[in-house]
C-alpha cells in the first residue's frame, strides 16, 4: 500500500488536502460520450446529475462539453460553450470545485470567468495561448498524456517504453506550465489511460503508476468504464461498475491521489474501506 504524504492541490479558492484520495465525478453534457452520452444534454438533467454526484460523495465535478472518445468528431467552440456554461452557472454555489474538460482557450477563458476552479486538458495546454490563459488565473490544472488526436489515437499506437515516454511527456508539460507561471501546487498529472494506448500499454502504466507519482505532482487517474475494462471483463460499458471500482483502488494503491469516475457512490464506499485499512497501517507503523 502506497502511503501518500500530506499535500494539497490549489484549485482557485479551494485547497484540496490529498492525504486521503479525492473523487472527481463526471458530468458529460454531450450527445456522444462513450458512457453517458445524451443523458445530460438538458440543463435541468445535468444539474440533477451534478447534485446527485455531490450527495454521493464527489469532491470535485468535471464537466465535459466535447467527447474525446476514440473516433469522436470535433464540435465548434460556440457549441461547446452552449453545452458547458449553463451548468457552470448553475453550480456556482455547489460547494465543491468544478472542473471543465477542455483544450480550447476560448472555453477555458469563459469557464474560468463563470467560476470554474480547474481546467482538465487532455492536450496538456499545448494549444496556442492555453498556458498563458491558465497562468493568468489561480485555477488548478490537469495535464494529461494523449498520443495523437481523439479521431486517430487508437490506430495502432506504438511506444518503445510506454512508462518512460508518458512520464517524459508529463514532466515536460509540467515544466512548461511552471515556466509560464503556473505554481507547482496547482498542477496535477494524468497518464491518460485509453488515450492512444493499447490494453498492454494501459496495464503497464497502471502497474508502474509509481513512476508518474515520482514526478512530484498529484496524480489523477481516469479508468472508469473504459474499453480496457471491457476487454478484461467482456462486459458492456453500462456493466463495468465493479471493474471500475477495482481499477480505482488499484490506482490508489499505486499512488494516485484523484480518481475520475462515473459511479461515485460505489467508489466512495470502496474508498472508505481502503482508507480504514490505510489508517490502520499507519497506526501500526
Amino acid at each position: 500500500m502506497t502511503l501518500r504524504p500530506e499535500s494539497n492541490w490549489q484549485c482557485g479558492p479551494y485547497r484540496l488536502a490529498l492525504c486521503l484520495p479525492r473523487i472527481m465525478g463526471i458530468v458529460n453534457v454531450t450527445p456522444d460520450s462513450f458512457s453517458d452520452g445524451g443523458q445530460n444534454l438538458d440543463p435541468v438533467a445535468a444539474r440533477e446529475t451534478a447534485q446527485r454526484l455531490i450527495e454521493e460523495g464527489a469532491d470535485i465535478l468535471d464537466i465535459g462539453g466535447e467527447s474525446t472518445r476514440p473516433g469522436a468528431a470535433e464540435v465548434s467552440v460556440a457549441e461547446e460553450l452552449r453545452r458547458v456554461l449553463p451548468l457552470l452557472t448553475a453550480l456556482r454555489d455547489a460547494g465543491v470545485p468544478v472542473s471543465v474538460d477542455t483544450s480550447r482557450v476560448q472555453v477555458m477563458h469563459a469557464a474560468l470567468a463563470e467560476g470554474a476552479s480547474i481546467i482538465n486538458d487532455v492536450r496538456a495546454l499545448r494549444a496556442p495561448g492555453a498556458l498563458d490563459e491558465v497562468a493568468r488565473s489561480d485555477c488548478g490544472v490537469v495535464l494529461m498524456h494523449m498520443l495523437g488526436e481523439p479521431r486517430t489515437m487508437q490506430a495502432a499506437p506504438h511506444y518503445d517504453d510506454v512508462v518512460r515516454e508518458v512520464c517524459g511527456f508529463l514532466q515536460a508539460r509540467r515544466d512548461a506550465a511552471r515556466a509560464a507561471g503556473v505554481a507547482r501546487t496547482r498542477i496535477a498529472l494524468d497518464p491518460g489511460f485509453g488515450f492512444g494506448k493499447t490494453l498492454a500499454h494501459n496495464l503497464a502504466l497502471l502497474a508502474d503508476l509509481a513512476s508518474v507519482q515520482a514526478l512530484g505532482q498529484p496524480v489523477l487517474v481516469g479508468l472508469s468504464r473504459k474499453s480496457m475494462l471491457g476487454q478484461l471483463t467482456d462486459r458492456p460499458v453500462d456493466r463495468r461498475v465493479h471493474a471500475s471500482v477495482a481499477a480505482a483502488l488499484l490506482a490508489l494503491e499505486r499512488g494516485a491521489s484523484i480518481v475520475r469516475v462515473h459511479d461515485v457512490a460505489a467508489t466512495r464506499d470502496a474508498l472508505r474501506v481502503w482508507a480504514s485499512l490505510r489508517k490502520q497501517a499507519q497506526e501500526d507503523s
